[in-house]
């Protein structure tokens, strides 16, 4: 099999995620002086959230601070999503999911394109999740049911907000019989999946923090619908600009999108 390198990762790493909908990157993937500029930027933002908000719903912060494009339009990241989607690149969204020590809410079983379901055309896009803290078995990593990224929409059921990060998750039936995987990252390492596939990850009751920072992307001849521009921005990354989305601006904040989405999602 050849090893030659698509962006940062090698042909055979690029046919495993096609297959089996996922990958485990295990190098380091910011420069370490990089990635403790990120953490101690997370810190900050950890330590400003007001009292009461739940650090696993810092959801979309690049519209507020855009120093974020550092990191998120490094070589770097953009790199290993140039290996899965080709060189032309937009973000469509990012998230630090933070699950405190003791009791971080369980996320249930579902997929990315069934949240996103009329929003991008094609469904077609990738996380990078990118780990702040050692992210285990212990304190709740992210489990993955390979091979289940051909569909993307899944049956769903209602579950309990007080345990969950959101209120539906995969019906019981749809994923019987299918063997997970828990993707166990350290501190810098990160792991790349499909928005269809299934995935989720139980809860933190240990005595140590989980969090990871997603970056979400899709290729730039991706149309965003224009129904949701009033909470929803692509942002032009790397490649060619396809002249068919209204792209944000990395310079600047967008506090309208960012309340746009907090209503949206109170329940988080």
């Amino acid at each position: 099999m050849t090893t030659q390198a698509l962006g940062r990762l090698t042909a055979g790493e690029v046919a495993f995620f096609r297959q089996e909908g996922y990958l485990t990157y295990r190098e380091p993937v910011l420069p370490p002086a990089e990635f403790e500029a990120l953490r101690a930027f997370f810190e900050g933002l950890l330590a400003d959230l007001p009292a009461g908000d739940r650090p696993e719903a810092m959801d979309k912060p690049h519209f507020m601070h855009p120093e974020l494009f550092r990191w998120v339009f490094s070589d770097e990241i953009l790199g290993l999503a140039e290996s899965i989607l080709g060189p032309d690149l937009a973000l469509f969204s990012t998230h630090f999911i933070c699950k405190p020590k003791g009791d971080g809410k369980r996320v249930p079983w579902h997929e990315d394109s069934a949240y996103w379901k009329g929003l991008l055309d094609p469904m077609e896009a990738l996380t990078v999740w990118l780990a702040i803290d050692p992210s285990t078995q212990e304190n709740g990593c992210m489990h993955v049911i390979p091979r289940t990224h051909a569909n993307g929409f899944s049956r769903y059921e209602n579950v309990d907000l007080r345990a969950n990060v959101f209120g539906t998750e995969i019906v019981q039936d749809d994923r019987k019989g299918r063997a997970s995987v828990a993707i166990e990252l350290q501190p810098n390492q990160c792991s790349l999946h499909d928005a269809r596939m299934m995935h989720g990850s139980p809860p933190n009751t240990s005595a140590l923090r989980r969090c990871g920072f997603t970056m979400r992307f899709v290729k730039s001849s991706t149309r965003l619908s224009p129904t949701v521009e009033d909470r929803l921005r692509l942002y032009h990354a790397r490649g060619k600009d396809y002249g068919i989305n209204r792209y944000a601006d990395p310079a600047k904040t967008y506090p309208e999108l960012l309340e746009a989405n907090a209503r949206m999602y109170r329940i988080h």
